[in-house]
């Protein structure tokens, strides 16, 4: 299941702390924070795209990159 960032948004409309949230790609959005009640906007993120190799081996772009998260893409 993907992992979410969220947002709180606080009464005054400035941003507050972030969360994170597994869920289904079906589900709907988060409005409000699971414990607090508080109004919460998804925050969008890039995916992390990296090899697919699970031995290490993968490359991108020959150039032997390695995006140091422990993916193994390098």
């Amino acid at each position: 299941m993907p992992t979410y960032v969220y947002r709180v948004i606080k009464k005054d409309g400035s941003l507050g702390d972030t969360f994170e949230v597994q869920q289904r790609m079906a589900d709907a959005p988060l409005a409000k924070h699971p414990q607090t009640g508080e109004e919460v906007v998804r925050v969008v993120q890039a995916p992390m795209v990296c090899g697919s190799a699970r031995d290490g081996s993968a490359k991108q772009g020959g150039s032997g990159h390695s995006c140091g998260s422990g993916c193994g893409c390098g």
